[in-house]
C-alpha cells in the first residue's frame, strides 16, 4: 500500500455530489480532534489532470480547511475504475470484522431476550408463590364456607365491586 504524503489542499478537488454530504457537526468534531492529537487517518485522493480528486475523507479535508491548514496527509490511490478496485471497506479483513461484529450482536440480542424471559418467569413464579402463601389464590369459589349459590357467577372486576359483593353476601372479607 502506498505511503501517506502531504498534499496541498488547494489542489484537491471535491466532486459536487460529495460536497452535499458535508455535516458541519462532524467537521467540527474532527477539527477538535485534529487540534488535540493531529491528523491520524490520511484521506484518499486520485490523480486527475494536474489536480487530485478526493476519493475518501471529506470531513477530514473540510476540518483541515476550517483550521486554516494549507496541506493535508493523503494517500494517492490509482485512478482505475472502481469496479476493478477493491475498496478498503471490502477487504477480507474488513469483511471478517463485520462478520464477527454481526455474530456478537446476534449473541448479545439472544442473551438479552433470554434474560428478559427469565426475569418475566421469575416475576410470575414469585407472584404465584406469594398468592399461595397469603391464601389469596383460593378466591370465593374455592372457599368451603361460601355456598356456590351466593356467588354471582363472574369474578369481580374491581376492588369496590368485590367489597360490595362481600357486604351483600354476609361480610366475609
Amino acid at each position: 500500500m502506498p505511503k501517506p504524503e502531504s498534499f496541498p489542499i488547494e489542489n484537491i478537488y471535491v466532486p459536487v455530489k460529495r460536497k452535499k454530504a458535508i455535516k458541519p457537526e462532524v467537521v467540527e468534531e474532527i477539527a477538535g480532534s485534529i487540534l488535540e492529537i493531529g491528523q491520524q487517518a490520511p484521506i484518499l485522493v486520485r490523480p486527475d489532470e494536474g489536480r487530485f480528486v478526493l476519493v475518501e475523507g471529506l470531513h477530514r479535508l473540510e476540518a483541515c480547511k476550517a483550521l486554516g491548514e494549507t496541506t493535508i496527509i493523503a494517500i494517492l490511490v490509482s485512478a482505475e475504475p472502481a469496479q476493478k478496485r477493491t475498496p478498503l471497506f471490502e477487504s477480507p479483513e474488513a469483511e471478517a470484522e463485520r462478520d464477527k461484529m454481526a455474530r456478537l450482536k446476534k449473541l448479545r440480542l439472544e442473551k438479552e431476550a433470554a434474560d428478559r424471559s427469565t426475569a418475566d418467569l421469575r416475576g410470575v413464579m414469585e407472584t404465584e408463590a406469594q398468592l399461595l402463601r397469603t391464601g389469596s389464590a383460593k378466591g370465593v369459589r374455592h372457599n368451603a364456607k361460601t355456598a356456590p349459590s351466593r356467588t354471582s357467577g363472574s369474578a369481580p372486576k374491581t376492588l369496590s365491586e368485590w367489597i360490595t359483593r362481600q357486604k351483600r353476601d354476609g361480610g366475609r372479607y
